[in-house]
């Protein structure tokens, strides 16, 4: 099989691999389709990534497959079921290493249910627990987007976003779009601060306001519109400058959400800046719990992959190096990927 890999130098390369092996609570997924990710994915590419990682490696964590065979122990999974989050695993060659290992032709899923149940030590099965089932009313190029969906609307959820919520969204990423579109179809208002090339694709969502990170007076214009007394800014960049330039707007004991990874080892978030105190929610998200919301979400019509990637257009698996050299010039959010 064909799979792209980052080479101890940092490239990105398509290797031939061999297919993986299938165990007694192995799925073997015939890959579909995956997805792009600007932020992860560029880290690992450039060994940025803030958790130790062995080059080469496998790469691509948003990515589905569709069952072609079960170890003897499974259950839960049967052959045509289309599984979110599959990957191929380490070991398929000496010291090669998987970053989750989406963008390959075949992967491993696990039944994960099974394991649990017939008291399989946790460690083995915990991470897997993001393989769930995609039902027939999803289509093969919109499931890679339920990742980027269960894990931001995974955090919305912990955050403890409500109906009315006054929201004030920092970036213009696929990661921020995610987030804004699951706050608003909660109810809440949103405005947003990120870059001018995104300001049509976000205005044509529901947001009160868009306004650009360049502007020198963004808090005066924030003022001026109005935005003030926020329950929460959602840090989606991880900008502690540009939450530092909005701190003002938030009221007495709203909320931090720093999402966003690219200033964590720094962060210098200033509390002067703001009018009263305030929390600092640094929380994750857990992908699993929320699945079967996001898929009704899906279903009832209130995500929509067009908005994230061009679905007419799959950037073929031998050319996903080019599909990364336009997501770092900001071409796309994202690009869809075709496996096979």
């Amino acid at each position: 099989m064909k799979a792209a890999v980052i080479t101890k130098d940092f490239q990105l390369e398509i290797w031939d691999l061999p297919v993986p092996e299938v165990g007694d609570y192995d799925v073997l997924c015939e890959m579909k389709y995956g997805s792009t990710c600007g932020g992860t994915d560029l880290r690992l590419m450039h060994g940025g990534h803030p958790k130790p990682v062995s080059y080469p490696t496998i790469l691509g964590h948003e990515s589905i497959g569709r069952v072609v065979e079960v170890g003897k122990k499974v259950k839960n999974f049967h052959v045509g079921d289309l599984v979110t989050r599959v990957g191929a695993p380490e070991g398929l060659l000496p010291s090669l290493a998987a970053n989750w290992g989406g963008f390959a032709q075949f992967g491993i899923a696990k039944d994960h249910w099974t394991m649990a149940r017939d008291h399989v030590p946790l460690p083995a099965w915990d991470r897997y627990r993001v393989n769930q089932i995609i039902p027939d009313g999803i289509d093969e190029k919109t499931a890679p987007m339920l990742i980027t969906w269960r894990e931001t609307f995974s955090y919305v959820k912990r955050l403890g976003v409500q109906r009315g919520d006054k929201i004030l969204m920092i970036g213009s990423g696929a990661n921020a779009l995610s987030l804004a579109a699951h706050c608003w179809n909660m109810d809440a208002e949103v405005w947003v601060v990120g870059s001018p090339a995104r300001e049509a694709l976000f205005c044509s969502c529901p947001v009160c306001n868009y306004y650009s990170y360049k502007e020198p007076d963004l808090q005066t214009h924030l003022a001026d519109d109005g935005v003030k007394d926020l329950d929460y800014i959602i840090d989606g960049v991880g900008s502690s400058e540009l939450v530092n330039r909005t701190l003002p707007c938030l009221k007495p004991h709203g909320t931090i959400a720093i999402y966003g990874w690219n200033d964590r080892s720094h962060a210098g978030i200033n509390p002067f800046m703001a009018k009263s105190s305030f929390s600092v929610y640094a929380g994750n998200y857990d992908e699993e719990e929320v699945h079967g919301e996001v898929v009704s979400m899906v279903l009832k019509g209130m995500l929509s992959a067009e908005l994230w990637y061009d679905m007419e257009q799959p950037v073929p698996l031998e050319k996903i190096s080019d599909a990364y050299e336009r997501l770092k010039e900001h071409q796309a959010l994202k690009y869809l990927v075709a496996l096979t």
